[in-house]
């Protein structure tokens, strides 16, 4: 996530429950893309550091949890910086150009100056970030999926130009022998289904038996992997695209909830100052006077009771606005009682690292460890099939 300061309740609803509900599930690495942030905001480096804090607190207050989940800095792992640079030397310039979010950056960033490498290489960068650590899953929303396709091009590119190692066939022989009599057999029926017949549900097979062995080796699975779809071995894994539920989260005017718009609630915002905004949202232009009656679906303040209110209190909504029965003031009550009780163990998360900001650097630096670890991994296997270990 790019750090942007404080986060909102649409970040929230939109992120941050998703990764709270994965880090139970998956071995999740969390980032602040300080780097990223760059490329867009090159001339104001100034804001950056503080609101990498403040959004780190933010994922704290929010329930992510380092106990379950890695979290850091993409600046503090700078081989993500090296792995960009060498996949630069392989990416066709129009992959970059073509990616749909190149155009329609710099049109709604027309103000700022993007006609920097940086600007354009961003969706590499993102590439290095997730390859990085061979990945298997990102969570991406339906926008981002183009990039995840990139990123899966840009690996099997590399894969195909450093993924021949002297005697490949026979080591991967040798690692189908590995898998046992029955499983080799089987492996050895999908490759051949697969590569004579272009079976893609051969493929699919074989990828997951593959995943279920646990006996192999990293270099010996990768090879099989490789082996499988007539290539080399697979130095960088294929991700795939995790599309996530991210619930929309209406702001204060109805639009979707965002700082350009001027319309958000912070995640540890003041209970007064919460409750201010709440009861001076806008309401239904037709309902002038108390006595007039509304609608509902014209009013911002009802697109927050989706989200916060129960079916008795949205059903009261209904009934009590078109018939007038109940005034705005009284109709926005639920909804602040919602958003504060929403906020309050977010505040109280938060609290603990605000009275000592050493705790947080303390998470981060042990995330930034544990990801460097994966990283350097990586980037021994990258500097080798490119000619680059030298001993």
């Amino acid at each position: 996530m790019r750090p942007t300061g404080n986060l909102h309740l649409g970040h929230y609803h939109g992120v941050l429950k998703n990764w709270v509900q994965m880090q139970h599930e998956f071995d999740c690495y969390f980032f602040a893309a300080d780097w990223h942030a760059l490329t867009t905001h090159y001339d104001t480096p100034q804001i950056i550091e503080q609101s990498v804090w403040d959004m780190v607190i933010d994922w704290l207050a929010a329930g992510v949890d380092p106990a379950h989940a890695t979290l850091f800095i993409q600046s503090r792992v700078p081989e993500h910086a090296e792995l960009h640079l060498l996949l630069s030397m392989i990416t066709p310039l129009g992959w970059l150009e073509r990616m749909p979010t190149y155009k329609d950056q710099q049109e709604k960033l027309s103000g700022k100056d993007l006609s920097t490498y940086g600007f354009l290489g961003y969706p590499l960068l993102q590439s290095a970030d997730i390859l990085i650590y061979r990945a298997t899953q990102v969570p991406v929303g339906e926008d981002q999926v183009p990039h995840i396709e990139f990123t899966r091009e840009i690996a099997r590119r590399f894969n195909h130009i450093y993924g021949r190692e002297h005697g490949f066939e026979e080591k991967a022989e040798v690692a189908v022998k590995k898998l046992g009599s029955k499983k080799g057999k089987l492996y050895t029926e999908l490759r051949t289904r697969y590569q004579e017949q272009g079976d893609d549900d051969a493929l699919e097979s074989a990828k997951a038996l593959l995943d279920e062995q646990q006996n192999l080796s990293h270099g010996d699975r990768e090879r099989l992997f490789g082996y499988l779809e007539g290539g080399g071995k697979m130095i960088l894994s294929e991700p795939q695209a995790m599309l996530t539920v991210a619930s929309k989260m209406p702001g204060l005017d109805g639009q979707k909830m965002s700082k350009s718009y001027n319309n958000t609630i912070s995640l540890r915002e003041d209970e007064a100052e919460v409750a201010k905004k709440i009861k001076t949202m806008p309401t239904d232009p037709a309902r002038i006077r108390r006595t007039d009656a509304g609608d509902p679906d014209k009013c911002p303040v009802w697109q927050l009771h989706l989200v916060y209110s129960g079916d008795n209190v949205k059903q009261w909504v209904q009934q009590g606005c078109r018939s007038a029965g109940i005034g705005c003031i009284e109709c926005k009550q639920p909804v602040i009682e919602g958003v504060l009780s929403e906020q309050r163990p977010m505040r109280e998360r938060a609290q603990r690292y605000l009275d000592d900001p050493s705790l947080v650097r303390n998470i981060i630096a042990d995330g930034c460890e544990k990801a460097r670890k994966l990283a350097i991994d990586t980037m021994r296997d990258v500097r080798e099939v490119m000619g680059l270990e030298y001993k």
